[in-house]
Formats: C-alpha cells, sequence, structure tokens
C-alpha cells in the first residue's frame, strides 16, 4: 500500500506520524506546499487550483490513495480532487466529522470548531454535523495557533496568551475539532486549557479511524519508507519532519 499525503505546508506531518503509528502503508508520498503556503487566506478557486496541481504532482508514483491533509483544501477542493484522480482521495474534514459523531453518543453536545479562516468560512464542518444531528456547534478561526506552531511555540505564556484572546468567552466545551492539521502539535496545552473532561478530535486519528473503517487493512508494516518533497526548500520540511515524527 503506497499513500500520498498533500498539505499546503507542513502542518499535515501530523497525519504522518498517526499513519506511521497504526502501520498502515508501506509507503508514503508527501508533499507540502511550502512555497505558497497558507492556503487558509486565500480564496476557493486558488486552493482548488493549487489542490489539482497537487493531483498532477501526485501521477508521477502508482498510489492506492490520496489523503487530503489540510483541512482548507478538504473543505474547498476534495470534489475536484477526487474528479482529477485515478485513485481514492479521503479528506480530514470529512473524517473529523465522523469521529467527532462517534466519539460524542449526545446530539446536544457542545462542539467547538477550530480552524484556519478559510476553514471557518466553508462551514464544512458544521454543515456535516448539522446533517448528523449536532447544532451546538461554535466556530472560531484561530490562525494565530499556524505560526506559533512553526516556531514551535507548544507552550508557554505567548500561546496562553492566544488562549485568552481567542477562548475567553467559550465555557469548555464537550468536543474541540482541531481543524487544521498544526493544531494537535498543541494538543496538550488545548487538553489543559479546557479540561480533562473535553474531548479533543484529532485530524491524523480521525484519519487513521476513518481507514480502518472504510477499507480492509489486514497487513501491518513496521518499516514504512517516507519520501518528502516540497514546492519550496524540500531541506527544511525533512529537517521538521525528523522532529515532528520522531
Amino acid at each position: 500500500m503506497k499513500v500520498g499525503v498533500f498539505d499546503s505546508g507542513i502542518g499535515g506531518l501530523s497525519v504522518v506520524k498517526s499513519l506511521l503509528n497504526h502501520q498502515l502503508f508501506e509507503e508514503i508520498i508527501y508533499f507540502g506546499d511550502t512555497a505558497r503556503v497558507p492556503y487558509g487566506s486565500k480564496d476557493k478557486n486558488t486552493i482548488i487550483r493549487y489542490a489539482i496541481e497537487a493531483v498532477e504532482f501526485f501521477k508521477n508514483f502508482e498510489l492506492d490513495m490520496i489523503i487530503v491533509a489540510c483541512n482548507t483544501v478538504s473543505a474547498y477542493a476534495l470534489k475536484e480532487m477526487k474528479e482529477s484522480s485515478s485513485c481514492p482521495v479521503i479528506g480530514v474534514v470529512e473524517a473529523g466529522i465522523l469521529a467527532t459523531s462517534n466519539a460524542l453518543k449526545d446530539n446536544n453536545s457542545n462542539i467547538l470548531i477550530l480552524g484556519t479562516k478559510a476553514t471557518v468560512n466553508s462551514k464544512a464542518y458544521e454543515n456535516g454535523l448539522h446533517y448528523l444531528g449536532f447544532n451546538n456547534l461554535q466556530a472560531k478561526a484561530t490562525g494565530l495557533f499556524v505560526p506559533m506552531v512553526e516556531e514551535e511555540i507548544f507552550e508557554g505564556k505567548i500561546l496562553e496568551a492566544a488562549f485568552e484572546h481567542y477562548f475567553k468567552d467559550i465555557k469548555a466545551p464537550n468536543a474541540v475539532i482541531l481543524g487544521c492539521t498544526h493544531f494537535p502539535l498543541i494538543s496538550d496545552a488545548l487538553q489543559n486549557h479546557f479540561g480533562a473532561d473535553t474531548i479533543l478530535i484529532h485530524s491524523g486519528d480521525a484519519i487513521v479511524e476513518h481507514l480502518e473503517e472504510e477499507f480492509n487493512f489486514t497487513t501491518k508494516y513496521e518499516n514504512t519508507q517516507l519520501k518528502f518533497f516540497a514546492s519550496e526548500n524540500p531541506d527544511a520540511l525533512k529537517n521538521i519532519a525528523k522532529k515532528w515524527l520522531s
């Protein structure tokens, strides 16, 4: 089994880590569009164009599947990617919605959705959760978390100040959807902020859960081969991968 993982930058490495932990694939090809990150502030048509270009890149490999690790791309361009691809394309938004539904048995649960401006504006999570009967939803664009994670600020006063800025009027929800693949890297800090009773929905774990439900994975691969590609400065991506995936 060979999978391509696409992200607008480096955040999708958190999804790669979940795939490695569950040993689902023999080979993982990661492509980060680091020359044009972030996608979260771009318009829909631009996001779709970049996403289709990523599918074209992956056609250089004989893939069994493409995982879209970018929530913004999953929200805006998944349909177009599926139409352009000869293999299945799976997005983190759909997986996150299903994981939230599986984790919460009460449709009256309070759910907080965190993401980039584009992801939040798409209402992709809200529409999907509404369809499943969840109505107590609040979405918050928390774009400051992305550069903080890329600066490796995973805890401390700066992050706590951002929490106060974004969450000062929010009571502890039953679940928080980490609607950006950067956000799992600050999950410990978020858990401490909201409390142990709040469930955090992690894109990487959600994808694994979705894949194991949807596809018949009968083989575990202990020595997964990793290949990293980037549209700009691939060595920087590889160096970050060494740290984040260790």
